[in-house]
Parts: structure tokens; sequence; C-alpha cells
């Protein structure tokens, strides 16, 4: 069931009534929820249940359900396997042909998509980027062609050099919006383009602090690359094995339907210390 991100009052009544009725109540941090029960003047059986350990509590708890136990499932915060765990126990419960509720209520994606000022017909949720590496600057150059708003959840540390590196992997000119701290008392919303964005996190300390959900705008359809990413992805790995980047990345290129420069980008994130302009071989 969903709880509140931040102001207490978002708890609808039907979440009160069914944690206050559950027979167990598995929280990614019993902490956390302890806090919530104890606001609430409701005292009920915790069980820890998170990322770490939700497989070897599957059992347990599935033994709980077919015992006619009524067990409420809940995240630090919001809605839980958004980003967060209990993704195994649900799908366990549901095989095992036990009957799975919603309560449902706030959550951070779709609070931040609705004062964003972005598109919302159609977006797509990234949950956290990969923290560093390879994989991160994969992803980057993943997202760079999606047309669909992006909805992203970041740390406060990283929140000024993820808006630096998409600038430079989305572009200076893409709509954005940062909504920090939602439904709390120093709730902020900071719209701009990611250059105006980056700047920003910069200049003022308060953007490095609390709950951070980060959205941008898609790419513009006449701006979208067409093609095979994950192909180009494996076709690139293999390559730069055994070619120069400029080499690996025309070949690629060419397999899974992309621009050339495109995939050279890509290669030169994945080997650090290629030039920045290709050289003869990848004209």
């Amino acid at each position: 069931m969903a709880t509140p991100i931040g102001n207490l009052a978002d708890l609808t009544p039907r979440a009160r009534a069914s944690l206050a009725g559950a027979d167990l109540i598995a929280a990614e941090d019993t902490r956390r929820t302890q806090a919530l029960l104890s606001a609430l003047g409701i005292s009920r059986p915790l069980l820890s249940l998170h990322a770490h350990n939700e497989t070897a509590r599957i059992e347990s708890v599935l033994a709980q359900l077919r015992a006619g136990k009524v067990v409420a499932l809940v995240s630090d915060a919001g809605t839980p396997l958004v980003s967060d765990p209990g993704f195994a126990l649900v799908r366990a419960a549901a095989v095992a042909g036990i009957e799975v509720r919603t309560i449902p209520g706030v959550s951070a994606v779709t609070a931040a998509l609705s004062v964003a000022g972005l598109p919302t017909d159609r977006f797509a949720f990234e949950g956290f980027l990969p923290a560093r590496g390879p994989k991160r600057q994969a992803a980057l150059s993943r997202l760079a062609a999606e047309q669909r708003t992006l909805i992203l959840f970041e740390a406060p540390h990283r929140i000024a050099d993820t808006l630096a590196e998409l600038v430079h992997s989305l572009g200076p000119a893409r709509p954005a919006t940062v909504a920090r701290e939602l439904t709390k008392l120093h709730e902020s919303i900071y719209r701009g383009s990611l250059a105006e964005l980056a700047e920003a996190a910069i200049r003022d300390a308060n953007f490095a602090r609390g709950e951070i959900t980060l959205l941008v705008a898609g790419a513009a359809a006449d701006n979208a690359t067409a093609g095979d990413r994950p192909l180009l992805m494996r076709a690139l790995r293999l390559l730069l094995e055994e070619l120069p980047p400029a080499r690996a990345a025309a070949i690629a290129a060419q397999l899974a339907g992309v621009r050339r420069s495109e995939a050279y980008e890509l290669a030169r994130q994945m080997r650090p210390g290629t030039p920045d302009v290709p050289g003869s071989d990848e004209g």
C-alpha cells in the first residue's frame, strides 16, 4: 500500500484502516514505518523486508498468507515496488494463487509529473541511473533519443553532476524540471532548460538537499534516432576489443541502423581516452 512521501495528511483513510487491520506489516525499514504507525496511533507487528532479504523472507510471508493472515506491504515512502522492494514477494504471491490487493495513494513519480509542466501523455520512469562508469554513460546515451518525458530519481549529492552530464548527452536546451522535497515543508519546483538547471544547481545550496525527482522532456521526433540500440551496444562491446573506436563505430552504426556520430559518441564513453573528434577512418 502507498504511504505518504512527506505530508502525513496524504495517507488515505483506506490505507490507514488497512494498516490498523493488518496481522503483519512487511516494511522496507521498520524504524521508519514504526514512526508512521506511532504518529497514527497504531500498533501492529512489523517484519523487515528490503532489497537484501526479500528473497529469503518470501516463504515465511507466504506461509502466513496461506494461513489466512493479512499482510500489508509498505516501502519507506510512496508506492511499493516503484524503485522499491516488493516485486519478488508480489510475484510469488500471485503465482501461488494468493489474492493481492492494491491500496493506492501517493507516488513521487506521478506527483512530480503533475507539476512539472512537461508532456504527460507518454512518459518513461527510469528510477536511479547507474551510479558511475560505462553503464551510466551507456544509459545516458540510450536516453538521448527517448521521445517520452523522462522521470529519474537522483541522490542530492549527485544532482549537480547528473544535470551537467544530461546537458552533455541530451543537449543544453532540453526543457526539464527538478522537484525537490515534494509534499514537504520546503517543497521546491525548479523549471528551465537543462543548462539553466545545471547552473542553478551550482549556485543554490538548497538544490542538493532532500529527496529529488528529475524530469526531462523527451527528444523531438525529428531528433530522435531510430535503430536497434541493444544491437548497437552489443556490437560495440565486441568490435572495440579488436578495432579502433572510429572503425568500430562505423561498423556498429551500419549494423544497428543509427547515425555514425551517435555510435562514435557511445564508443568514446565505453573506451575512455578516445578523442572528441573521430579520426580519418570515421568518415
